[in-house]
């Protein structure tokens, strides 16, 4: 089985990044031993045009959230988009995050807007709609990190959604015709240390647009449930024959 593929389509912000690092070390550090091995992980940003891997010759993917917005239709997001089809035809395991999870929807024929109940930050309830083996071991509702502004507004044909919060409809999904891809809006690999972190950065933009920044960063917190998620991935979509 080849490496777990990190697809990179943005930064940690700067001042987060110098304390904590970019996404590959979060992913691979709340992963654990669930998919061992410094080896076993490699990142591509998909940003660049480079040659990507072969899908077959991979054991799966995660795609990274961006500060980009999935309805700007740059060329390196078609390119992506163009990939992501393929990765999904070959039976390869899929796990999309937050803008990972709109692209996703987006090239499986989804549609991405920004997000009519406004921006969704900080640490959240989402509830499930069901078992899927993402969720194992979860309860009914469980807390979830967020910070995203744009909302798949329409599913890929065939999408079942897992769960949902508050402003956000589909918080999740899988595809009935590719049982090892799965989408999340909320960020699994935000702890409560790099949330309270982003809402600091983010304060003028979430005070000018109305929102309670002070209530927002105090109820910031580690979401145990995010772990839970991306060790699933790995050990029940990744892993199993």
């Amino acid at each position: 089985m080849g490496p777990l593929v990190v697809l990179r389509s943005g930064d940690v912000p700067p001042p987060i990044a110098a304390r904590r690092g970019e996404y590959l070390g979060w992913f691979r550090g709340h992963v654990g031993d669930a998919w061992p091995g410094a080896d076993a992980w490699v990142e591509h940003d998909v940003r660049v045009d480079a040659p990507l891997p072969d899908p077959r010759a991979v054991a799966g993917f995660v795609l990274t959230g961006s500060s980009h917005s999935v309805t700007e239709r740059a060329p390196w997001m078609l390119r992506y988009e163009a990939y992501l089809r393929e990765c999904v035809a070959a039976d390869a395991p899929v796990l999309g995050v937050c803008f990972g999870h709109q692209i996703l929807a987006q090239a499986l024929g989804g549609h991405v807007t920004q997000n009519p109940r406004g921006r969704e930050m900080g640490t959240r309830v989402a509830r499930r709609l069901g078992d899927d083996p993402l969720f194992a071991g979860l309860g009914a509702a469980f807390s979830v990190n967020t910070t995203h502004v744009d909302t798949v507004a329409r599913l890929p044909r065939g999408a079942r959604i897992l769960a949902t919060t508050a402003l956000e409809p589909h918080a999740a999904f899988a595809l009935a015709e590719h049982p090892r891809v799965r989408a999340v809006q909320f960020h699994p690999e935000i702890d409560g240390d790099a949330m309270r972190q982003w809402v600091t950065l983010r304060r003028p933009l979430l005070e000018a647009e109305g929102l309670d920044a002070d209530a927002i960063l105090s109820e910031a917190t580690d979401t145990p449930a995010g772990v839970s998620v991306l060790r699933n991935f790995v050990t029940e979509l990744v892993a199993r024959p």
